[in-house]
């Protein structure tokens, strides 16, 4: 049973991961300090740091938790019965949650300077981590589809995933409103038309 110190320990550093993903999605990895969270937890840099060794370290923590959130999201379409099904509910749960959470696109387009090495091997992993959940579900549609011998998976799932991102990121920097269900159909028509 965890002790009233260890329980505000553990409260104090989930309000600094919910704090700094706001500010990380908000303004990216190099556009938040240290001093910014601090100053947004109304706490000091030093009660900071007794949670955090780094912001990298901290922007790992977010992006671990943003992860398997989205991991979850996506594992729900794995329970529909089709593969054209599983992969609607993909596309749309991934639009769903990028909206939501822009922590995914920064990922994606963030551009680190090599001394930043630590942070750009977690960011590649995370990436990787996102098309390592998606690329089953790619594989089987054109598994199952008569495109299966022309069309690579993997290079239809950064496709998938590059104009779903794409589609987020003109939403957050246009203010587009995006009707999910309608896209993903879209998307799908595209991308695999003879599945429709």
């Amino acid at each position: 049973m965890a002790t009233k110190r260890q329980k505000v320990v553990y409260d104090t550093k989930r309000k600094i991961i919910k704090t700094a993903s706001r500010l990380f999605s908000k303004y990216t990895y190099l556009g938040v300090s240290m001093n910014d969270i601090a100053k947004s937890l109304n706490i000091t840099k030093a009660a900071l740091y007794y949670h955090f060794s780094s912001k990298s370290e901290l922007y790992k923590t977010v992006l671990n938790d943003t992860i398997n959130t989205l991991s979850k999201s996506l594992a729900e379409a794995s329970k529909e019965k089709t593969a054209y099904k599983k992969l609607y509910r993909l596309i749309k749960n991934y639009l769903d949650f990028g909206l939501k959470e822009k922590n995914i696109i920064n990922t994606f387009i963030l551009k680190l300077s090599p001394t930043e090495s630590q942070v750009k091997q977690y960011v590649e992993r995370t990436k990787n981590q996102i098309i390592n959940l998606i690329h089953p579900v790619v594989e089987e549609v054109l598994k199952n589809s008569n495109q299966k011998n022309r069309i690579n998976s993997e290079t239809s799932t950064l496709m998938l995933i590059s104009t779903m991102n794409g589609l987020i990121l003109e939403h957050l920097i246009l203010g587009k409103k995006l009707d999910t269900e309608q896209l993903s159909k879209q998307i799908i028509s595209v991308y695999f038309d003879e599945m429709t």
